[in-house]
């Protein structure tokens, strides 16, 4: 899949079947969207392309918007790519921007720059200064420009607003079976692995520490995890604690660290992506350090039990 940064970078020569939203999670409710892409452009000759923004339009028109995502760029490209996309657009979301007129966007932008011969678009979709114009008007565009709309319908659209919701609640409240099962993949954590204070060692369990770059990305509610990870081509498990280390350390940032199980190397500064499956307890504080890590050796029976099924 061809990711391009701008619309402005967009190779013209190609044309498109289009479609616009931010398709955080790419969930199970994206899929049908994404289907009836991929779909009719097959059918038509053209270019499946994804068109979303970063940052998120609420971070830029809502200073005071502590909005969480659930996929950082790369995660939402490479799932996309996954999915049979032939190109995704980044377009970066300013003020300025957001206040191109209707015509401006559509006619200069979608037609021109993207080629764009049919738009698969939601019946709530609003756009222009303002987001003043809708379907109807894209349809009035279309008749003039050349270019076809099929509308998604409200059951669907429905369908995503529910699913991310639903997800984003489930992860704060740590169910990530539900999240799970709503995004259709586990949930996933993108970072690079730093060199942490190695008291994990001392007690037996070493963590690899995963930073993530992205501070809009969600972080599941402390506690500790069943994991999986890709780690030098080989699939490997492990359990993860993200919180504070109220036992040995009581820090003042939350970290995420993660024990694989069965395997050995150096993996500072590798880029690693860590997949969620179960969540095993809350973080606790403990008596004694022996105390903690008893109850870790514990949780890594119940993780195994819980994989393996």
């Amino acid at each position: 899949m061809l990711t391009v940064q701008s619309i402005t970078k967009f190779d013209e020569q190609h044309s498109t079947v289009l479609t616009i939203g931010t398709f955080d999670g790419v969930h199970v409710g994206h899929r049908e969207i994404l289907r009836r892409l991929t779909k009719s452009a097959a059918a038509l000759g053209l270019k499946s392309t994804v068109l979303t923004f970063f940052p998120h339009p609420r971070m830029v028109l809502q200073k005071d918007s502590d909005i969480k995502l659930l996929n950082t760029i790369n995660e939402k490209a490479n799932i996309l790519g996954q999915l049979g996309i032939d190109c995704l657009i980044v377009h970066p979301f300013t003020i300025e921007f957001s206040r191109l007129t209707a015509t401006q966007f559509v006619r200069d932008n979608l037609v021109n720059k993207l080629g764009m011969k049919k738009i698969i678009i939601g019946y709530d979709h609003r756009f222009g200064r303002n987001r003043t114009a809708n379907i109807n008007d894209l349809r009035a565009f279309g008749s003039t420009l050349g270019f076809e709309v099929e509308e998604i319908s409200a059951q669907e659209i429905d369908d995503v607003s529910v699913s991310s919701t639903k997800i984003r609640k489930a992860l704060e409240n740590g169910d990530v079976l539900v999240a799970n099962q709503y995004l259709g993949y586990a949930y996933m954590l993108t970072g690079t692995i730093i060199k942490g204070r190695g008291l994990g060692r001392q007690i037996g369990f070493p963590t690899a520490n995963l930073h993530i770059p992205e501070t809009y990305k969600l972080i599941p509610k402390n506690g500790v995890y069943a994991v999986e990870a890709l780690l030098n081509g080989k699939r490997v498990h492990g359990m993860m604690n993200i919180g504070f280390n109220p036992t040995v350390a009581d820090d003042e940032q939350r970290s995420i660290e993660v024990n694989f199980f069965d395997f050995e190397a150096d993996l500072y500064g590798q880029e690693i992506q860590v997949n969620v499956l179960h969540r095993l307890r809350n973080e606790t504080k403990f008596e004694s350090v022996e105390a903690l890590r008893q109850q870790l050796m514990k949780d890594k029976e119940n993780a195994i039990a819980l994989i393996s099924k």
